[in-house]
């Protein structure tokens, strides 16, 4: 089966493997435990942050630093097509008591420009709305199609925000797949920001965790909440130490899943019925509209099953995604079997409603 719903799909490697095998541990709620804080002292200092924070997930994670940074009854700035508005289940509401305001970009890229979100910025206490405490931006954009902000993008918005007061979260969880792209290093790219997620477990392969990362002061509080949210762990050096080799290896192997992303796309660009640019494929995510082929996504995604191809859907898009373990005949499979499968020749059933916008 050619798993293509997602690069959380991977398999640590035989190196995170042995790795976690051989882990040194101790308790991390103590702070005791030596791979765990070797893997927070070599976050921070990758990002050029101050410290860093193993969490179980990106989500943990995110909804961590919204808690640190806001105060409940206030609001958040968001695109309205960002993982922490669409994916996160409304967790900044229940654990932040915070409002999100969506704002749709009308770049192409999907990323929010100072000119968008200054509008529906409140930063006064005029009792009549919500107080903006925090922008939040996510960089590669994932349901725009793995778009990357530039460090002066990212600067502009942070510099502007910063002036008013109001600091800025960055959802990183594939940022390293940004760096890549820009062949920069994430922490040019996030050097203005006041506190980062990054997943390890997404495009860098490991089998569990995210990372936050930001000023002392900032850490300590999440650190805090961390444990007030059940994420208080124990002998987690096994895990960290996967988290290790991904941070160290796996960037260095990025630029394949970029080329096979977009060998996908101009492979589906010559497929009647699908509509996609190739030249906006610049990380490790694809996503192509198949309205014009007649057909539902979700039963196009039941035909590629059949063929052994695993995507994933919603409204009238297919996603999907380059990852470790695709190699570029895999690619190929996966372009003969979607030309396959879009032909109306063949009956499969409608199975019901459109999925749910993927992680």
């Amino acid at each position: 089966m050619i798993d293509l719903r997602s690069d959380t799909v991977t398999k640590p490697t035989d190196a995170m493997r042995a790795a976690m095998a051989s882990a040194e541990v101790g308790d991390d709620v103590y702070g005791e435990d030596p791979t765990v804080n070797r893997l927070e002292e070599r976050a921070a200092e990758i990002f050029d942050k101050e410290a860093a924070l193993f969490v179980p997930s990106g989500c943990m994670g995110n909804q961590i630093a919204i808690k640190v940074h806001s105060k409940p009854g206030d609001e958040i700035i968001a695109e309205d097509r960002s993982h922490i508005y669409l994916n996160e289940m409304a967790s900044s509401a229940v654990i932040s008591g915070v409002l999100t305001r969506p704002v749709r970009s009308e770049d192409r890229s999907g990323h929010l420009t100072w000119s968008e979100i200054e509008p529906v910025l409140n930063i006064e206490h005029d009792y009549h709305g919500a107080r903006t405490d925090l922008i939040c931006l996510e960089n590669s954009h994932n349901m725009a199609g793995g778009t990357v902000m530039n460090a002066e993008q990212c600067k502009n918005i942070c510099d502007r925000a910063h002036a008013l007061g109001v600091p800025i979260h960055l959802d990183g969880a594939r940022i390293f797949n940004s760096a890549v792209a820009f062949d920069t290093t994430v922490a040019d790219l996030t050097r203005h920001c006041d506190s980062v997620q990054f997943c390890l477990s997404k495009g860098l392969g490991a089998p569990v965790g995210s990372m936050l990362v930001g000023t002392k002061a900032f850490i300590d509080e999440a650190r805090a909440w961390r444990k007030r949210l059940g994420g208080g762990m124990r002998q987690v050096g096994v895990l960290a130490a996967a988290g290790l080799i991904a941070l160290e290896e796996s960037p260095k192997r990025l630029h394949e899943d970029h080329a096979n992303a977009r060998r996908l796309a101009e492979g589906l660009a010559e497929i009647d019925g699908i509509s996609i640019d190739p030249s906006s494929v610049v990380t490790n995510i694809v996503i192509f509209d198949v309205s014009e082929t007649g057909l539902f996504q979700s039963e196009i995604c039941v035909r590629l099953k059949l063929h052994n191809v695993l995507a994933s859907g919603w409204d009238s898009v297919i996603r999907m995604v380059a990852h470790n373990g695709i190699a570029s005949n895999d690619i190929d499979t996966a372009i003969a079997a979607i030309r396959k499968s879009v032909s109306r020749s063949k009956h499969v059933a409608f199975l019901g409603p459109p999925e749910r916008s993927p992680a």
